[in-house]
């Protein structure tokens, strides 16, 4: 089978940089193992929260040029402050273009609020959940005439529904100064999911709550429920195919309707992986679902075949190969007492210290192990032994050099870092790497990496 590009990795990141190559003409495949780290997602996307000197950061174009200065490494500074600043507009339209509704802009940070209730500055926030302005976070001190439509809140979960603690949320808003009261609907069309806390998850609950027939019972519940109240704040159980039906409660509720994330599976990560993957189709990239790389073959220091569990000793032909395996989570980065290694290719790491050096005694401390990644050149080569390989690239959180956690860069470096890739692929204008003395074809096998 032959294509321009092989994508290792379905999440974030290989997503993007399909949908970038696709639309440009690429015939594009992605080999996917099994559900991406979306599935695992609150749907919302940081860009860069803090520097990694701990400074807050709430205009993140400004600070670039300081991020560069304290982390040269740094994916957005290997692909440099000026195409930063176009490729994250470009990241913005491809996830309306999708048919993603998000709030917020590069121009300036925001405040979300999390699923316990308290303010999180981010990026791009899902449009059914609650978001503050900087300047003006409740209660409005700055501006004490502007009232957002959620300062009398009704926090209502679902009775045995242990992902989601509205009491705890409507605590942590009353601590802010926001009037929130915790309720809880019993909906006897839930009860044989109530009776089985395995399947009472957000997903399953959604389906049945997303029939027609089951909207005017639950509407009428929360109407009842949220008397007195200006607003309603959900968990994130309804909707799993379209806002349409969050909208339609809406209007039969009478009040807006807001959402809060829950533990995973989470509905608002599965419908950005959704509309992401039907957009990729729509150009006619081919998803390869339940298959996984278990080995290469490389010739003069390129990928001339891509082997899968699915396709046997069939390979993948491309031009290019793009990595995008992510970190640990999903074996994109793996561990052995003594090490961390990449497993596929055995690509040099940016990071790899000692074992006492990954972690810190502190929990909450920013630990060490999350900057470990592949090392690359500037076009985001990964490097083997020193040399990059030549039509191999790497995006997302397979990279080194960054913590997605305690920098909040996660979402925007898996974006930026594909969109990078693919414009160098549909370029063509990245220069070969100083070639050795030819040799044999190579096959290299490595474990499985789950995409």
């Amino acid at each position: 089978m032959k294509f321009d590009v092989v994508i290792i990795g379905s999440g974030l990141a290989g997503l993007a940089c399909g949908i970038r190559l696709a639309e440009a003409g690429k015939s594009c495949a992605i080999v996917s193992a099994g559900q991406s780290a979306l599935y695992f997602s609150s749907g919302s996307m940081d860009f860069l929260s803090h520097l990694p000197d701990g400074r807050q950061v709430t205009h993140p174009l400004a600070a670039l040029s300081e991020l560069a200065k304290q982390a040269p490494t740094h994916p957005y500074s290997r692909i440099g402050e000026k195409k930063v600043a176009s490729l994250i507009y470009r990241a913005e339209e491809l996830l309306r273009e999708s048919g993603l509704t998000l709030t917020g802009s590069a121009s300036q940070n925001h405040y979300r609020i999390t699923p316990l209730g308290r303010r999180r500055m981010t990026w791009l926030t899902p449009a059914r959940v609650p978001t503050l302005e900087l300047e003006c976070p409740f209660p409005c001190k700055k501006q004490p005439y502007k009232k957002q439509p959620w300062e009398n809140v009704a926090v209502i979960g679902i009775e045995g529904f242990l992902d989601f603690q509205p009491n705890m949320v409507a605590s942590a808003l009353q601590k802010q100064g926001i009037k929130a009261q915790a309720q809880e609907v019993h909906l006897a069309i839930l009860d044989r999911l109530r009776d089985n806390p395995s399947e009472f998850r957000a997903v399953n609950i959604a389906r049945l709550l997303d029939l027609p027939e089951n909207g005017s019972l639950l509407a009428e519940e929360i109407r009842r429920l949220s008397k007195g109240h200006d607003a309603i704040i959900l968990p994130a159980c309804i909707g799993l195919e379209s806002d349409q039906i969050v909208e339609n409660l809406q209007i039969q509720v009478g009040k807006p309707v807001y959402l809060l994330p829950t533990l995973p599976p989470s509905l608002l990560g599965i419908r950005i992986n959704q509309a992401m993957g039907d957009r990729f189709h729509q150009f006619g990239g081919m998803v390869m679902v339940g298959d996984a790389v278990n080995g290469v073959e490389m010739e003069h220091n390129r990928i001339t075949g891509v082997y899968t569990r699915n396709h046997g000793d069939i390979p993948l032909r491309a031009s290019h190969v793009v990595l995008a395996t992510g970190s640990f989570f999903n074996n994109g980065l793996k561990t052995e007492f003594d090490r961390v290694y990449e497993p596929l290719l055995g690509l040099d790491l940016l990071e790899n210290p000692a074992r006492g050096q990954w972690t810190r005694q502190n929990l909450f401390a920013p630990q060490p192990y999350l900057k470990f990644g592949v090392n690359t050149d500037e076009y985001l080569r990964p490097l083997k032994a020193g040399k990059a390989i030549a039509n191999l690239y790497a995006a997302g959180s397979v990279l080194g050099g960054y913590d997605p956690l305690a920098e909040g860069c996660g979402a925007g470096v898996s974006l930026l870092s594909a969109l990078f890739v693919a414009e160098q692929i549909i370029s063509e204008a990245v220069t070969e790497p100083k070639s050795g003395k030819s040799r044999q074809p190579e096959q290299i096998s490595g474990g499985e990496v789950t995409q």
